[in-house]
C-alpha cells in the first residue's frame, strides 16, 4: 500500500460541540452533529461547567478516528449515493471463481477477489487474490476494531448443520459466494470503511497469513478507548432517537425472523408437495396405457402434472437463494446495529459517570477536565457516525426489500401462469373426445 493510513479531514480550527458539523453529515452549516434534535440533557449538563462549551482541538472527527483520505474523496463518494450507475465510482470489488482445496488436515472453498481502483492508495490498477471464509472474517474482526463507531456489515452464518447442508454443493457454494460479494460491495459503498487499511490489506495482500500473524493492530484512539470501557458505568437513560433506534432494531428483527421461520415451512411444504407431484403425474401416464379414448387426454393430464413441478421446483429455488439470504443478512444487520448501539451507551455511561464525579467535587466554577472533553467528544463521534449509518442502512433496506418483494411477486405471477397454461393445454383435448362422440 503506497498511501498511509487515512487522514483526517483539514481542520477549520476551534469551534463549539455543539455547533461542530461531522464529516458524514449535510452541508448545511446550521446543521449540529446531533442533527436537528434537541441537545441531549448530558451536553446541557456539560455546558453548566464554567459558563461555556467545550472546546474540541480538531474542529472535527478526532484524530486518528474515521474519516476517508479527502474531502475530494468523500465528495466522490457522496456522490455515489445519487449514483445508480455507479459513473463515479473508484473502487470495483468482486467475488467469483470458488475453488475447493483438499488438504491432509482440512477441505475449505478459497474464493477470488479482484479489485479494480484508481485511488493513491492502491499500488497497482488491478489486484487478484485468493481468500478463504475465515479471512473474511478476520476483516471483519479488524474493522469491528478499528472502526467501533461504524455499522460493520454481517457475514453469512460460518457454521452448518452437519447432515442437513452440505457446505460443498455447488448450490451451498454458490450462495454463500453470492453474500461475500455482497459483504465486500457494502465495505466498497462505504465512505469510511473502504478506506480503511485493513480492508486494503485484505484486497491487496499475496500472503494475508503474515498480517495475521502481527497480532492485533494499531486501534485508532476511539477504537481504544471504547474497547476498555468497563462494566462498571450504567447508562441513565438513552436520549430519544437512539432508543428509537433500539425499538425499531427489536421490532424489525422480531418481524423478519417470524418471516424467516414461516418462509422455511413453506418452502419445506412446497418440497414435499414437489415430491407427491413427481409420483402422481407418472400414474396417469401408466394408466393412460390401459385406455383407447382416454388415453391422449391421461397423458396431457401427465405431462401438464410434469410441467407444473417444474415450474413449482423453479419457484422453490428461487425463494431459497434469493428470497431467504436477504432476510438472514437483514436479521444479522440488525445484531450489528444493536451491536454498535451498546458501544454508544458504554461511551455515554463513561461521559455521565466522569460528569458526576465533576459536579461532586466541591467548586464552585470546577473545571472540566480533558479527559471529560474527550469522552465527550467520543460521545458525539458515535452519535454522528452511527446516525451517518443508520440513515445508508435504511436507504439499502428499502431498496433491497423493494427489490426482492418486486422479484417475489414476479417468479410467483410467472408460477401461476405457467400451471394455468398447463392446464388449459388440456383443454382442447377433452373437447375434441366429446365432439368425436
Amino acid at each position: 500500500m503506497s498511501g498511509g493510513p487515512p487522514k483526517g479531514l483539514p481542520s477549520t480550527g476551534p469551534h463549539s460541540l455543539l455547533d461542530m458539523p461531522h464529516p458524514l453529515a449535510g452541508s448545511s452549516s446550521e446543521e449540529a452533529v446531533g442533527g436537528d434534535s434537541t441537545p441531549s440533557p448530558d451536553l446541557l449538563m456539560a455546558r453548566s461547567f464554567g459558563d461555556k462549551d467545550l472546546i474540541l482541538p480538531n474542529g472535527g472527527t478526532p484524530a486518528g478516528t474515521s474519516s476517508p483520505a479527502s474531502s475530494s474523496s468523500l465528495l466522490n463518494r457522496l456522490q455515489l449515493d445519487d449514483d445508480i450507475d455507479g459513473e463515479t465510482r473508484d473502487l470495483f470489488v468482486t467475488v467469483d471463481d470458488p475453488k475447493k482445496h483438499v488438504c491432509t488436515m482440512e477441505t475449505y472453498i478459497t474464493y477470488r477477489i479482484t479489485t479494480k481502483s484508481t485511488r493513491v492508495e492502491f499500488d497497482l490498477p488491478e489486484y487478484s487474490v485468493r481468500r478463504r471464509y475465515q479471512d473474511f472474517d478476520w476483516l471483519r474482526s479488524k474493522l469491528e476494531e478499528s472502526q467501533p463507531t461504524h455499522l460493520i456489515p454481517p457475514l453469512p452464518e460460518k457454521f452448518v448443520v452437519k447432515g442437513v447442508v452440505d457446505r460443498f454443493s455447488e448450490e451451498f457454494v454458490e450462495t454463500r459466494r453470492k453474500a461475500l460479494d455482497k459483504f465486500l460491495k457494502r465495505i466498497t459503498d462505504h465512505p469510511v470503511l473502504s478506506f480503511n487499511e485493513h480492508f486494503n490489506v485484505f484486497l491487496t495482500a499475496k500472503d494475508l497469513n503474515a498480517y495475521k500473524k502481527q497480532g492485533m493492530a494499531l486501534l485508532t484512539r476511539v477504537g481504544e478507548s471504547v474497547k476498555h470501557v468497563t462494566g462498571g458505568y450504567k447508562l441513565r437513560s438513552r436520549p430519544l432517537e437512539f432508543a428509537a433506534i433500539g425499538d425499531y432494531l427489536d421490532t424489525f428483527a422480531l418481524k423478519l425472523g417470524t418471516i424467516d421461520r414461516i418462509a422455511q415451512r413453506i418452502i419445506k411444504e412446497e418440497i414435499e408437495y414437489l415430491v407427491e407431484l413427481r409420483e402422481y403425474g407418472p400414474v396417469y401416464s401408466t394408466w393412460s396405457a390401459l385406455e383407447g379414448e382416454l388415453a391422449e387426454p391421461l397423458e396431457g393430464v401427465s405431462a401438464c402434472i410434469g410441467n407444473c413441478s417444474t415450474a413449482l421446483e423453479e419457484l422453490t429455488d428461487d425463494m431459497t437463494e434469493d428470497f431467504l439470504p436477504v432476510l438472514r443478512e437483514y436479521i444479522l444487520y440488525s445484531d450489528s446495529m444493536k451491536s454498535v448501539l451498546k458501544k454508544r451507551d458504554q461511551v455515554q455511561a463513561e461521559y455521565e459517570a466522569k460528569l458526576e464525579a465533576v459536579a461532586l467535587r466541591k467548586e464552585d466554577r470546577p473545571k472540566v477536565p480533558a479527559d471529560v472533553e474527550k469522552c465527550q467528544d467520543r460521545m458525539e463521534c458515535f452519535n454522528a457516525d452511527l446516525k451517518a449509518d443508520m440513515e445508508r442502512w435504511q436507504n439499502n433496506k428499502r431498496q433491497d426489500f423493494r427489490q426482492l418483494l418486486m422479484g417475489m411477486a414476479d417468479k410467483n405471477i410467472q408460477y401461476y401462469e405457467k400451471c394455468l397454461t398447463a392446464w388449459e393445454s388440456i383443454i382442447p383435448l377433452l373437447q375434441e373426445k366429446q365432439e368425436a362422440k
